[in-house]
């Protein structure tokens, strides 16, 4: 019999990110394995912008609107991917009428909170808790960040690994970019949490390239004029930059994932990064250097084999992110019992 999932999703386009090509990529797979996914986005309500990113846009809806819209889809099962003001309403409703949902971990926010606020994390984590350990299981990329979860309290934690598109994201693309060599490269959201300085300060030969957009961007020009930020990129362009490059630098020690870190192996790019969650889990046997000293990291990767970074992404695939994803799901009661005598005009 074929499954109905409902996403609920703070996070969606015409956002860049990890958690959108995600979720997208998930659906997709989905629909091969016979499976219908809809999902409930800002898309359906006004919206404002998130304080220190105003092209992220959150919708704070009524509650009738998120049940009618659980109701317009009567699904099996209810996933609740953000934190945000979707999800919360999401949550309220859910537990109100006793819905069984599930939801994922993507980004740490308690760490991206006391970056730019004198809010203490334990405070964060505390609210985190409340939102996840309410449900029927919290899905995390790699078994690092799970431990790490489970030692701050959070509750029936479930891995839900990440995939890459192997065909757009190919060594064969790799070009001349008119640049001195060797070339390292950042790709991601232009912001505080991911610890761009640590990467541009480090004394390397060549050149730095930089690819993405977000608060920080102007600063860091300024800053780092030798630098060459390169904006937004997307498609074949950015996996074109991808293959091009000589490693990839991931300076971040608080992604809980980093989609990036694929794409740059699939192209044939080694990478160097923190020995942090995320990084360990996926270069932990091959396919990168981990150090705490990423200037020596950058060096050596320049060292390792292309071919071999493009073996390592090939051991994740969005396939297995879905299969897991719907493992997932086992044990957790489908919603057709709860769905039963409620219908619209009832207490939400």
């Amino acid at each position: 019999m074929e499954k109905t999932i409902l996403v609920v999703t703070d996070a969606w386009h015409p956002q860049v990110n990890g958690v959108v090509r995600t979720l997208d990529e998930l659906a997709r797979s989905l629909k091969e394995q016979g499976v219908t996914v809809h999902f409930l986005t800002p898309e359906r309500f006004a919206t404002f912008p998130l304080p220190f990113y105003p092209d992220i846009r959150l919708a704070p809806p009524m509650r009738r609107h998120v049940a009618d819209a659980i109701d317009a889809v009567e699904p099996d099962y209810i996933h609740i991917a953000t934190e945000g003001p979707l999800g919360l309403v999401a949550r309220a409703v859910c537990l109100r009428r006793k819905l069984p949902f599930t939801t994922s971990y993507h980004t740490r926010f308690p760490e991206f909170v006391s970056a730019r606020l004198p809010i203490p994390e334990s405070w964060s984590y505390w609210w985190l808790r409340q939102f996840h350990n309410s449900g029927n299981g919290m899905m995390v990329a790699t078994a690092s960040l799970g431990t790490e979860m489970a030692a701050r309290g959070f509750h029936n934690i479930k891995r839900w690994t990440r995939g890459i598109d192997a065909t757009l994201f190919d060594p064969a693309l790799r070009q001349d970019l008119s640049l001195p060599r060797p070339i390292f490269l950042n790709v991601g959201r232009v912001a505080v949490e991911k610890n761009l300085p640590a990467f541009l300060d480090l004394d390397l030969p060549g050149s730095k390239v930089v690819v993405g957009d977000g608060p920080d961007l102007a600063t860091l020009r300024q800053r780092y004029p030798d630098v060459h930020f390169l904006g937004k990129r997307m498609g074949a362009e950015l996996a074109t930059i991808y293959a091009s490059a000589d490693v990839f630098v991931f300076p971040s020690r608080v992604d809980t994932f980093g989609l990036v870190i694929l794409e740059a192996l699939a192209s044939g790019c080694p990478v160097a990064a923190f020995p942090v969650t995320a990084p360990n889990d996926i270069l932990g046997d091959g396919g990168g250097v981990l150090s705490n000293d990423l200037r020596q990291a950058a060096l050596d990767a320049l060292k390792l084999s292309r071919e071999d970074a493009r073996r390592k992404a090939l051991t994740f695939s969005w396939g297995e992110c879905a299969r897991q994803f719907l493992s997932n799901l086992d044990g957790v009661p489908s919603n057709a019992f709860a769905r039963r005598g409620r219908r619209i005009g009832q207490t939400v």
